[in-house]
């Protein structure tokens, strides 16, 4: 290991994306696996954690205790549950490290306590961590600022594998924020999330979201401006989970110099401003 890698913790090691970030860190110049952490009562304690992910063995023990694996860490990665995400934000901002956050359906109180731990933690968080996703935002905006809200509808729609607990994605949260911020309307207020029954006609300026859940679909959104006469159609296809998990590894290693703050996937791609 050279003295400049990066030295990261890989939380949630024993899920799909632990395993994905635990192979992409193990692949990337300028990082290392400093530690991977699993929730009490796992199998995988104890585990080598290249050979719970097939790299072979890093010599790295999965442990249960996120105090013990913070130690001396520079960074952690983090796609678990709200909660745990929480918790994890407390140890970082004690810690004063990056902390590279990819959960999704997290509360107004979780958002709260992220921005709190960004006051001594360096916080990514984004609902998509991928480069396409993250472009796809921006090209959303430009869009709706570019087409009148009078005859122009937009519809999101998403699909994940059959495993996702959160709907919508937070990928769809992400873009119906963008394409709000374009329109210059408050997305909490003008969504659609349900449509059930006699719903009677599309109210005018809303944004509608459609959920599709599904096999093992590792992500599909679509966002649909719907004109008279005319449908454009904007799309991102995931196909394999290692997307965010390089994207959340180039977040850590881009915060690593930066001051304490929140920052999102925009501004790790130098997007922020479009």
């Amino acid at each position: 290991m050279s003295e400049n890698e990066m030295k990261l913790v890989v939380v949630g090691a024993g899920g799909r994306m632990g395993q994905a970030l635990i192979r992409i860190i193990h692949e990337t110049p300028g990082v290392t696996l400093h530690a991977a952490v699993s929730r009490e009562g796992s199998p995988f304690i104890g585990k080598d954690a290249g050979e719970l992910a097939g790299t072979g063995p890093l010599g790295v023990p999965v442990t249960s205790d996120p105090l013990q694996a913070f130690l001396n860490a520079e960074g952690v990665i983090d796609f678990t549950t709200p909660g745990t995400s929480v918790a994890f934000a407390g140890l970082a901002a004690q810690a004063r490290i990056v902390h590279v956050i990819g959960t999704t359906g997290c509360s107004v109180e979780d958002e709260e306590k992220f921005t709190a731990a960004s006051r001594h933690a360096r916080v990514v968080k984004s609902g998509n961590m991928s480069l396409g996703v993250n472009l796809l935002s921006v090209l959303t905006k430009q869009a709706t600022r570019a087409l009148p809200a009078e005859g122009w509808d937009i519809e999101i729609i998403e699909m994940h594998h059959k495993h996702k607990v959160d709907a919508p994605s937070g990928t769809a949260l992400l873009l119906g924020e963008a394409a709000a911020e374009g329109r210059g309307i408050d997305l909490a207020t003008q969504s659609v999330r349900v449509r059930d029954g006699h719903t009677g006609p599309r109210p005018g300026g809303t944004i509608g979201f459609a959920t599709l859940r599904g096999g093992s679909v590792v992500g599909d959104h679509s966002v649909i401006l719907a004109g008279e006469g005319e449908l454009v159609t904007l799309s991102h296809s995931a196909r394999d989970r290692s997307i965010f998990a390089r994207g959340a590894v180039a977040a850590a290693l881009w915060a690593r110099d930066k001051k304490p703050g929140q920052y999102s996937m925009l501004d790790v791609l130098g997007l922020s401003n479009q």
